[in-house]
C-alpha cells in the first residue's frame, strides 16, 4: 500500500478517536436537596430609651434652636455615661390643628423634633438618665426596651447555622438511606437568619427602668407580653451529592 494512504489513514483513525472521547462527558453525580433548621435563643444583654425633644414655636428658626439646645445639653451629659448613642429622628414642619368652631384646619406653629436613642450594658444607667431628664420641659422618653447587641448576638448565629447544616445534612442521609446511599460532600448552600424581639412602648416617665422590667415579670407570669431572650431560627437550603 502507498506509504502516503497508509499515514492518511492512521491520522483519520487518530482523530477519530480524539473526537470519541471528547465528546465523552463526565456522568452528571446524583444530588439531593434538602432543607436544615435550628431554632435558639440569645440573651439581651443591652437596655434602650430614645430621648425626644419636642419644641413648638411661631417661628421655624426659634422652634429648631430650642430643639438644638435642649438636645444638646441632653448630649452633653450623655456623653459623660458609658453608653452608646445616636440620633433617629431630626425633622421641624408646621403643626396644625382643627378648630370645630370655626371648621377649618389652624396653624400652632412650627414643630421640631429631635430624638436620640440610648442604649447601655446596665439597665442602672439607663434609670440614672431618666431620672436626670425626668419631668423636664420638651423631654420625653419612648420605646424602653432590652436588646441583644450585635457582638452578643454573632456566635449565637454562627453556632445557629452550624446545626442547621448538620440537620440538613441528617435529612439528607434518611432519605438517601431508602435507596441504600448517603449523603457526600455538599455542593452547594445557601441561607437564611431571622431574629425575633418585642419592644415595649413606654409613657413619658410615668414608670422608671426598673418599673418596667419589673412589671415585665408580672406580665410573663401571667402570660403576657414581655421582654424575653431574642428568639433566632436560622434555615438552609443544601445541595448534597448521593454516594
Amino acid at each position: 500500500m502507498n506509504k502516503k494512504l497508509m499515514f492518511g489513514a492512521a491520522f483519520i483513525i487518530v482523530a477519530a478517536a480524539i473526537l470519541a472521547l471528547g465528546d465523552k462527558k463526565p456522568a452528571t453525580p446524583r444530588t439531593i436537596a434538602v432543607g436544615g433548621e435550628c431554632l435558639t435563643t440569645a440573651p439581651k444583654d443591652r437596655t434602650a430609651i430614645t430621648l425626644r425633644v419636642t419644641t413648638l414655636d411661631k417661628s421655624a428658626a426659634a422652634s429648631m434652636k430650642q430643639a438644638s439646645a435642649k438636645m444638646a445639653e441632653i448630649t452633653a451629659y450623655l456623653k459623660k455615661q458609658d453608653v452608646k448613642m445616636q440620633t433617629t429622628q431630626f425633622d421641624s414642619y408646621e403643626k396644625t390643628e382643627w378648630d370645630r368652631t370655626a371648621q377649618k384646619s389652624v396653624v400652632l406653629g412650627i414643630e421640631t423634633n429631635i430624638a436620640v436613642e440610648v442604649s447601655a450594658d446596665s439597665i442602672d444607667t439607663i434609670e440614672k438618665i431618666l431620672t436626670q431628664f425626668a419631668g423636664q420641659q420638651n423631654v420625653y422618653s419612648e420605646n424602653l426596651r432590652m436588646f441583644t447587641s450585635s457582638e452578643a448576638m454573632k456566635p449565637v448565629l454562627e453556632e445557629c447555622l452550624g446545626r442547621a447544616v448538620e440537620n440538613a445534612r441528617t435529612r439528607a442521609n434518611a432519605l438517601a438511606a431508602g435507596d441504600g446511599k448517603r449523603a457526600g460532600k455538599m455542593l452547594a448552600v445557601e441561607y437564611g437568619a431571622q431574629t425575633t424581639s418585642i419592644a415595649r412602648p413606654t409613657a413619658n416617665f410615668l414608670r422608671s427602668a426598673k418599673m418596667a422590667v419589673a412589671e415585665d415579670a408580672v406580665a410573663y407570669s401571667a402570660g403576657g407580653i414581655v421582654a424575653q431572650d431574642t428568639q433566632v431560627t436560622v434555615n438552609v437550603s443544601a445541595i448534597f451529592e448521593i454516594k
